[in-house]
């Protein structure tokens, strides 16, 4: 360089934000893994709540919690008696076909049934109780006391007709697998509900691993954040 005259450093300063990024995401991903067995917990005592499996597909590295899914466990759970006879509890596999107010189908393990002042067969928010068929399940009278519906292991309904001093046949509640198809032995259970299968000493051991994941991540995060800061701090004051 010529005399008198200052010679200029140029240069760059990187760095790598993979290290942080990859601590976020798994700390991301283990609380949605956590929150799925908070949601089973928490479903414990729900009438038909089926548990959920997580389930992280591949790559979850680069796509985070997309890779992310949930599983549902379709054992069947607890059956407990109750006294009142519109209390279902399916003990096979399948579910009751409930048809919304919004014309939507929804599928339900949850038995507690009751009926409307037309004779209508309801869910608990008056969600009508379809057959096989998917027609609504309608009583042609309403009978005096509900111990007079007799419901058998299939869900063929019966009412008790005081004229005739008869049990007549009513119609047949339609259970159906998870894609829809004909569950021919349902093993229907009156005056029983079925409680969710969710065993909490199972659920606490499972997420231990996610929340020591949890943490060993966040030291992670804390320490390569605290590098980083020092290092810019030093530049800085350089």
């Amino acid at each position: 360089y010529p005399k008198g005259r200052n010679m200029l450093l140029q240069g760059t300063v990187s760095t790598s934000q993979r290290g942080l990024h990859e601590s976020i995401g798994a700390m991301h991903m283990q609380m949605e893994l956590m929150g799925i067995g908070n949601a089973n917990v928490q479903g414990f005592d729900k009438v038909g709540y089926q548990r959920k499996d997580p389930v992280v597909s591949s790559f979850a590295d680069v796509i985070g919690i997309h890779a992310l899914s949930e599983a549902i466990d379709d054992k069947v759970g607890r059956i407990t008696e109750t006294d009142h006879p519109l209390d279902l509890a399916i003990a096979n596999k399948g579910y009751f076909q409930m048809l919304n107010t919004d014309g939507s189908i929804e599928l339900t393990r949850d038995g507690r049934l009751k009926l409307n002042e037309k004779g209508e067969l309801l869910g608990l928010e008056d969600q009508k109780i379809l057959t096989q068929g998917g027609s609504p399940i309608v009583f042609p009278f309403l009978p005096d006391e509900m111990k007079d519906i007799k419901i058998d292991t299939n869900g063929k309904v019966f009412v008790f007709n005081p004229e005739t001093q008869k049990m007549e046949y009513v119609d047949t509640i339609g259970v159906v697998s998870s894609d829809g198809k004909a569950v021919l032995e349902p093993n229907i259970k009156q005056s029983c509900l079925e409680f969710s299968n969710v065993n909490l000493a199972q659920e606490f051991l499972e997420m231990l691993p996610y929340r020591k994941n949890f943490d060993a991540n966040r030291q992670l995060f804390r320490l390569q954040n605290e590098a980083l800061t020092s290092a810019i701090q030093q530049l800085g004051g350089s």
